[in-house]
């Protein structure tokens, strides 16, 4: 029976496989620090080249991480679709066939831009019973652009989790769009942080683009894709979570 390495065995073999500047934060019941350390390195990151990144120790998360350095090498010499494109695209095809399956789930979904709730910090920073966070690494990925980390901290491909490749053109559309930023990582949540949040004019269509790229953050989360939309307007933070 296979051992299952302790959470410094994981933090050591991320900082392996980083090869970076990292610092480990421990479970702790106030996350301040963190977010404190997060801004902190930000700020120093424009300067010094670098995008810092709360990665999750996380052993599930490690394994998608085998053999990437060969992956990291192809994901930063291909060329990178357009990442509105994709959006449009994947947007298409999912109300065809809705529209097609269930044509009033379509007009359910979109529902009043009313009842959100803003987002003003990293959701998977803390446990599921809130009382302490996560072990996490605050690690200063050396990326020249924020949507590369992907090809570092390999993400995605099963389920309805878009591919390294997906994920890094959508980032760089929203970051060139919004600001947006990658900023935390566990094996099924990816946060993002902003300057500010969108208008009210933008947050239907940053929610429509949001739904599309994640739809399960709507199906079973929000309810809908109006109440996404008003909690967006409110949010500096963007979360992503895949079944």
């Amino acid at each position: 029976m296979r051992e299952i390495p302790t959470i410094e065995e994981q933090v050591e073999q991320l900082k392996e496989y980083l090869g970076c500047p990292c610092t480990y934060f421990p479970p702790m019941a106030d996350d301040q620090p963190i977010m404190d350390a997060y801004r902190q390195a930000r700020a120093r990151g424009e300067k010094e080249g670098f995008l810092p990144m709360l990665v999750a120790a996380d052993e599930l998360l490690l394994e998608c991480f085998e053999d990437a350095d060969q992956v990291r090498a192809e994901l930063l010499s291909a060329p990178l679709e357009s990442g509105e494109e994709f959006l449009q695209k994947w947007l298409k095809e999912m109300k065809e066939e809705l529209e097609e399956d269930e044509p009033d789930y379509w007009e359910q979904l979109i529902g009043e831009v009313s009842d959100g709730e803003g987002i003003d910090r990293f959701l998977s920073l803390r446990d599921f019973n809130g009382k302490q966070t996560v072990p996490v690494v605050l690690a200063e990925i050396p990326v020249k652009n924020p949507w590369e980390v992907f090809a570092y901290l390999p993400f995605g491909g099963w389920n309805e989790c878009p591919a390294n490749e997906e994920h890094m053109a959508v980032a760089k559309y929203w970051f060139e769009k919004y600001g947006a930023v990658p900023a935390l990582m566990t094996h099924d949540v990816l946060e993002y942080s902003l300057p500010a949040p969108v208008s009210q004019e933008k947050a239907m269509e940053v929610a429509w683009e949001q739904f599309t790229y994640c739809s399960d953050i709507v199906e079973q989360g929000v309810g809908t894709v109006g109440r996404l939309a008003d909690g967006l307007a409110q949010s500096k933070f963007w979360y992503f979570w895949w079944d």
